[in-house]
């Protein structure tokens, strides 16, 4: 079976300075990528928290995702599934992943993505 090498969950963030502070500072997280508009921290062994600002209030502006190098494979094992998909994977050169959306029945919003640069999360 294809499975995951990791979990990042995405949380909006009105002021990433401020932000940064708190998960960086208070909490001592590690700053694992800095993508200018979104810093992800490592939590543990695979698991992360992403602060964006750019994220809206769309679905609590919650993202979960699943880090993964099949992301290919995960989108036809959905598409065979019957699961309604946003769009086919595609490049985010932004931020230097590949990935693509999906909604599951309660209307949580998943990312299954592939970092593209060596030395990110897996």
């Amino acid at each position: 079976m294809i499975g995951f090498s990791g979990l990042v969950t995405f949380l909006p963030v009105s002021d990433l300075e401020a932000a940064h502070e708190f998960y960086a500072n208070v909490l001592g997280l590690e700053l694992a990528i800095d993508q200018e508009s979104c810093q992800i921290y490592r939590v543990a062994t695979g698991g992360f928290i992403g602060i964006c600002e750019h994220l809206d209030g769309e679905s609590g502006g919650v993202i979960t995702t699943l880090v993964t190098e099949a992301v290919d494979d995960w989108y036809s094992r959905l598409e065979a599934a019957g699961v309604a998909l946003e769009a086919q994977p595609r490049q985010n050169e932004r931020f230097g992943i590949y990935h693509f959306f999906v909604t599951d029945p309660s209307g949580n919003r998943l990312e299954v993505q592939r970092f593209k640069s060596p030395g990110l999360p897996a």
